[in-house]
């Protein structure tokens, strides 16, 4: 028999990116994500991976670029408006063809944020 775990869907990635042998994660902050960052905080520094909150969703787009340039299994999450800061990286890592995970947590609204308040942040 299987062991099982009942988690939600953000702990879940983290879980799958261990188990893929992500090296390194850079994130910054961002409901609805906050639990990937809080999962990869406490557990890759347990395995001797590399954790890094950043200063900026730009930020940490760049040092996925980074990391993947120098051949690393890396990724990073975020969510709206976090995905419209990263933009720039993103066609960085399009252009350099090159491999990384970035997960991308759905919240409602337009994608620089929303002038109304919602139950989902």
């Amino acid at each position: 028999m299987t062991d099982r775990m009942l988690v939600q869907g953000n702990e879940a990635v983290g879980w799958g990116a261990l188990a893929a042998e992500c090296d390194g994660f850079f994130g910054y902050p961002i409901t609805p994500q906050n639990e990937i960052t809080e999962f990869f905080a406490r557990e890759m520094p347990k395995r001797g991976k590399v954790f890094v909150q950043s200063q900026s969703e730009t930020g940490s787009i760049m040092m996925v670029f980074g990391g993947a340039a120098a051949g690393f299994r890396v990724m990073t999450s975020t969510s709206s408006p976090g995905w419209s800061l990263m933009q720039e990286g993103m066609s960085h890592l399009a252009t350099a063809e090159l491999p990384c995970v970035v997960v991308l947590v759905q919240r409602g609204g337009p994608g620089q944020g929303s002038i109304r308040h919602a139950q989902m942040d």
